[in-house]
């Protein structure tokens, strides 16, 4: 569950500037909130491959 903790953890940090972006009107909130959407993206993507991987191995396990 060590993936889908960190996908948790990289969604709760953006709350703070989430909050200051939207409510409060920070641009440089603006800044770190496109930063961290982009590293929860990467995050997103490690997790896809490693589905697709895990899937081909049991696959090629089965046979």
């Amino acid at each position: 569950m060590s993936k889908f903790d960190d996908l948790l953890q990289a969604v709760k940090n953006l709350e703070v500037d989430f909050e200051k972006f939207y409510e409060k009107g920070q641009a440089a909130a603006g800044t770190r909130l496109r930063k961290g959407l982009s590293d929860l993206r990467k995050h997103a993507q490690e997790v896809r491959k490693d589905v697709q991987d895990v899937k081909a191995q049991r696959k090629a396990n089965k046979s």
